[in-house]
């Protein structure tokens, strides 16, 4: 008898541990913006990757338009693993602590793309995630978002013009210090806010890549664009420390491909959207665009450098310097290599030559 219910406890063990075992691993992926930004697509691409690979062992849920969580909550949701997956803006890392990720709040501290991309995915980047694990926290790449606009309710010409502005900001210390430096006063807001915000005048403009301020419909009370790149917004996707290392080996290394092949789609398609996005905000005709010419372009750069000096303690001299010789670097090769050969006319038909005389 006691041989029978032994037997009859191992199978019902047996039967609890495969039912146990068949249930997915729930990944919570909660994020701030439109499911048809960048970062929105993104992470069902990543949904849909992690699914498919993982064969079922993995559920990715995927939470868009701070359905959870706001700005301000969800750093702190993923740290005691009421979600399991984020990709917050680069500037929440300042607040968290970790101040060297202002780097990328930095204004015009990245002239293009290429500079961008080998700091991120460089030796600059894996640093930078490193001091991340002291806070309980695993990063699993870099997304982008592009290269920021100001908006507002008045022409954003000169440096003169921010002058008394109410610009809202991310909770950031450089790019507080960026709008100061501008003339502006920076409003800390959550980005879920910003639309009725602007709508009922609490602040006067912002600054976006074109993908979010289309997206959440900025453009309806903002009657002026001004394409200035001074800044960057970029994202890191993260995950919970404890829920990352606890996940079988095999696992974490079919999640970390899909993470990579879902960065090189996120990069492609951030670029489009903005250009899109652009090409839609002027169809709508409810804002006046205004491209920053080069000469003014330099006016700003000029009025925004001290920012750089200013945070050189708190994001760390090295990492800094490391980002300017990246742009030299990328600058040198671009310098080095062979100009494209002039395309050539395609050759049509013969033609009689005209007497010489004729000839002009």
């Amino acid at each position: 008898m006691r041989v029978v219910a032994l037997f009859s406890a191992l199978v019902f063990g047996v039967a609890t541990f495969a039912s146990q075992a068949a249930d997915p691993i729930i990944i919570k992926f909660s994020h701030v913006v439109a499911p048809d930004t960048p970062k929105g697509r993104a992470a069902d691409y990543f949904k849909k990757l992690a699914e498919e690979r993982s064969k079922g062992r993995v559920k990715v849920e995927v939470y868009p338009n701070s359905q959870l969580y706001k700005d301000r909550e969800e750093m702190e949701a993923l740290q005691i693993g009421a979600v399991q997956m984020l990709a917050p803006s680069l500037a929440k890392f300042g607040p968290l602590g970790v101040r060297s990720f202002e780097l990328f709040d930095l204004p015009y501290v990245f002239p293009n793309k290429e500079t961008l991309y080998r700091v991120m995915d460089g030796d600059i980047g894996k640093k930078l995630f490193g001091l991340l694990d002291a806070k309980g926290i695993t990063g699993l790449g870099f997304w982008d978002n592009g290269f920021k606009q100001m908006s507002s309710n008045k022409p954003m010409h000169s440096v003169e013009d921010f002058k008394g502005m109410k610009m809202r900001i991310q909770s950031s210390k450089v790019l507080e210090a960026q709008m100061k430096a501008l003339g502006a006063n920076p409003q800390v807001m959550a980005f879920s806010e910003v639309y009725s915000a602007l709508q009922q005048g609490v602040v006067d403009g912002t600054e976006n890549p074109m993908s979010n301020l289309f997206t959440q419909k900025m453009h309806e009370v903002q009657k002026h664009l001004t394409l200035s790149d001074h800044g960057y917004l970029g994202y890191a996707v993260i995950v919970n420390k404890k829920f990352w290392d606890d996940l079988p080996a095999d696992l974490r290394t079919t999640l970390d491909k899909a993470m990579k092949d879902t960065t090189v789609f996120e990069r492609k398609i951030a670029q489009e959207e903005n250009d899109e996005a652009l090409a839609k905000v002027k169809a709508a005709g409810t804002t006046q665009v205004y491209t920053l010419p080069y000469k003014d372009r330099v006016v700003w750069q000029q009025a925004l450098l001290p920012v750089h000096k200013e945070f050189e303690e708190k994001i760390g001299r090295d990492f800094i310097q490391a980002a300017y010789l990246t742009a030299l670097q990328v600058e040198k090769e671009k310098a080095a290599k062979p100009a494209a050969p002039a395309k050539k006319d395609k050759p049509g038909p013969v033609k009689a030559s005209k007497p010489a005389a004729e000839k002009k």
